[in-house]
């Protein structure tokens, strides 16, 4: 039995190095390729991209391992049945699951060990790559510039522009930019139809060239009143062509070690996030319970006095202890007040619910984390059977089969994760929403390939459709 394991061993344990390191390279050039923008054209030292690179490889580690053991497990079982080699020792008495045995054990191993990369490896490389590419995007300020949104990392300066483009990305469409002062109020507000990004390497100043805009200015002091700001006019002016030189000294030098993001869910252990859940949970129901009280009082049912009507001979219709003019009163006051507080009730409800997403998704973390590392163990006995079924080793068909089972298992816990930060289902079921769909699935695939049978039995969904058309034909026979 010992050279049985050893060679089930061997014929696993190649295949799935190789294919764990192909993995890992492509994952880690797709990130490379995701993030090329941000490097390229720089001037940063290649010691710092291959520190990147080291990054995104222990982030991918988590990913590559299952889905080289779904590879690999495919391949192996396919080896040997392919060579009948299967099928000799299944003639000498021995099942599938006593020869899978040494596999999962060492399955096992590779769970615990990809438990230990997103518990403490995964976190903290993503603290790292997460404020690298920050700090590489800083090394040129002009081309952190992003379309579509406030760019604010430039001190004093907040730009706005529809899109960039040019052979270099340096020309701006539809620019806006806020001038930020700490003695003033909005002291400045520029609107331009284009604008030139210019920058030489090595100075200290971005100059943005405009053209074809607006300069709206108002000088008015912080301390100043109200009166004395609504007597000042702004000032507004139209451009053909205006120069702002911003001084980027202090944000143009690079430290690829500075950490500006440490509170991301992807950089916290497995303890930092059910302490991050649990100090977030109690604010939140107090803030539920809080609210519930408001509205409580706001709707007046802590004044609310039982049996009043036989007290106070009132009828028991409402409406009806009133005139008519009251009564048109009394609706129209109460639909203003239901109307205002059903305002109240959507604007909290709104409220609630992002700060339910916010706990929701560190919760799934959390459990998305555990689930991964036990899909180390879901996606062996899904591909180990699925092998000694299709009988076909090598990289063709079972790199085919492995990609459509991972891209299956990745789609539903994405579906899962976002299903839970959306408060649809509950954060546990959305982190092991894959391993729960899937584990099925590999338990009927080991029972079919237990009893030599395939995925289903094409003869038993053929043959009463066959049978049924054979009697047809035999009538028109008949009859004929």
């Amino acid at each position: 039995m010992k050279i049985l394991n050893k060679y089930i061993l061997k014929n696993f344990l190649a295949p799935f190095l190789a294919t764990f390191l192909i993995i890992l390279f492509v994952l880690i050039m797709q990130a490379l390729w995701l993030q090329f923008d941000k490097i390229a054209g720089k001037g940063i030292d290649i010691v710092i991209i291959f520190k990147f690179l080291g990054y995104i490889a222990l982030m991918m580690v988590p990913t590559a391992l299952p889905i080289a053991i779904l590879l690999s497990s495919i391949m192996a079982l396919g080896n040997l049945s392919e060579n009948y080699e299967f099928a000799a020792i299944k003639s000498a008495g021995i099942s599938l699951q006593r020869l899978i045995r040494p596999l999962v054990i060492l399955m096992f191993v590779l769970s615990s060990l990809n438990f230990l990369f997103l518990n403490y490896i995964f976190p903290y490389a993503s603290l790292k790559s997460k404020n690298l590419i920050y700090n590489m995007k800083m090394k040129e300020p002009g081309l952190a510039l992003v379309a579509g949104t406030f760019n604010t990392e430039i001190p004093g300066y907040s730009i706005k522009f529809k899109e960039k483009y040019g052979p270099e990305n340096n020309f701006l469409k539809d620019v806006l930019i806020y001038e930020i002062k700490s003695n003033s109020v909005n002291n400045k507000v520029i609107t331009a139809e284009k604008g030139e990004i210019v920058s030489e390497e090595g100075s200290r100043y971005l100059t943005l060239v405009l053209e074809n805009g607006f300069y709206n200015e108002e000088i008015i002091n912080r301390k100043s009143t109200r009166k004395q700001r609504d007597k000042v006019p702004a000032i507004k002016a139209h451009f053909d062509r205006y120069k702002i030189n911003i001084d980027v000294s202090s944000i143009g030098n690079f430290d690829p070690d500075d950490v500006k993001y440490k509170s991301g869910k992807e950089m916290l252990s497995l303890n930092q996030l059910q302490y991050y859940v649990d100090s977030l949970d109690e604010p939140f129901h107090k803030f539920v319970e809080n609210r519930a009280i408001r509205m409580y009082k706001v709707l007046r049912g802590n004044k609310l006095v039982k049996d009043t009507i036989a007290k106070y001979n009132l009828k028991t219709d409402v409406l009806a202890n009133f005139n008519d003019e009251d009564k048109s009163l009394i609706i129209s006051n109460a639909t203003t007040f239901v109307s205002s507080n059903l305002d109240n009730i959507s604007s909290f409800k709104e409220t609630l619910m992002n700060k339910q997403k916010i706990i929701n998704a560190y919760d799934t973390e959390y459990h998305k984390r555990l689930a991964f590392s036990v899909a180390c163990l879901v996606l062996f006995f899904i591909g180990t059977p699925l092998g000694s079924i299709i009988r076909k080793g090598g990289f063709g068909l079972p790199m085919i089969m492995a990609i459509i089972i991972f891209v299956i298992y990745f789609f539903i816990s994405t579906l899962g994760k976002n299903m839970a930060e959306s408060n649809t289902i509950s954060p546990f079921l959305g982190g092991w929403l894959a391993s729960i769909v899937l584990l099925p699935f590999g338990v009927f695939l080991m029972i079919r390939a237990t009893k030599d049978k395939g995925i289903f039995n094409v003869d038993a969904f053929m043959q009463p459709i066959t049978n049924f058309f054979k009697k047809i034909f035999k009538i028109d026979n008949n009859k004929s």
